[in-house]
């Protein structure tokens, strides 16, 4: 008598994996379909697939985004192990053409801001570099470099920070002024502003542009961290110039507003230390290729 067969589960194939990633990370399909290079149209039936095989509902859908369900986010957390575990796998029994320590500075907002993400990315295309990050003020990222403790550094350009003038521009951005939405901080005389230490770019330009704009002023809140500007803001003790990119939907631009000074632009830079390691050379042209994409 044979003994009874006992059903098979479907596998989950690991295009199937990237793509769920992908969606979850850009938050739409017509973005993940680009990440994952495939047709909008395939990326909906690979979705479809993965609900038929596992009988749930993995995404939530509106006219502009889609987010996950509870099993999406369940599904997400081991799709990612699973990727992850599946580069060790190939790397384990591939020899890498590029493998080392690179180590990279950054100020505190890019590091909050923009490397996770390139970071993730970078360890995705090389995973057997790694990179060791510095977060420090501009002018000490500068110093490490051209003292080859650092192989490279993201740094606020055209700043007037010794050495900067060196520096490759990756992206240029404008500063705003930001306060609480429906915050009444902008409207306070003297104005309580939310600044780094001195000889911070942000800090000179906004507080020079009150100066010739008559308007009278306090320094209410000073923070090194980008993390502590925006909690500055959110509990609407001061107004602050920060990139344009970093405002979120907490927060309001007060530009125009109570006769408040047009901001300047500011540049983020490139620097490299001299005879840069083959695991150095490719982290650089991944900055250069993520500030461009």
């Amino acid at each position: 008598m044979n003994a009874p067969t006992v059903p098979q589960l479907p596998l989950l194939e690991l295009d199937l994996l990237k793509t769920l990633v992908a969606i979850a990370e850009t938050g739409n399909f017509s973005a993940a379909a680009e990440a994952v290079f495939r047709t909008p149209s395939a990326v909906s039936m690979q979705v479809k697939k993965m609900e038929e095989l596992l009988g749930k509902p993995l995404f939530i859908r509106d006219s502009r985004s889609v987010s996950l369900t509870p099993d999406g986010e369940a599904l997400l957390v081991h799709a990612r192990r699973v990727l992850a575990l599946n580069r060790e796998i190939v790397a384990r029994f591939i020899t890498p053409e590029i493998a080392g320590v690179v180590s990279m500075g950054a100020p505190d907002d890019v590091a909050e801001r923009m490397l996770p993400d390139m970071l993730r990315r970078f360890s995705q295309s090389h995973p057997c570099v790694t990179v060791n990050v510095v977060v420090e003020s501009t002018h000490r990222l500068i110093e490490m470099v051209s003292r080859r403790v650092l192989d490279m550094s993201i740094i606020t350009s055209e700043a007037g920070f010794a050495g900067d003038n060196n520096a490759e521009i990756l992206k240029r951005e404008k500063l705003v002024w930001v306060g609480l939405k429906g915050g009444i901080a902008h409207e306070k005389r003297p104005l309580p502003i939310s600044v780094w230490e001195e000889g911070c770019l942000w800090r000179a330009a906004a507080i020079r542009g009150l100066n010739e704009a008559g308007i009278d002023h306090r320094i209410a809140f000073q923070s090194s961290n980008i993390s502590g500007q925006k909690a500055a803001i959110l509990a609407d003790l001061a107004i602050a110039p920060v990139p344009d990119s970093s405002v979120d939907d907490r927060m309001e631009r007060l530009d125009g507003k109570g006769g408040l000074p047009k901001l300047p632009d500011y540049a983020l830079g490139l620097i490299l230390a001299e005879q840069l390691s083959g695991p150095a050379r490719a982290a650089a042209d991944h900055l250069r290729a993520s500030f461009t994409a």
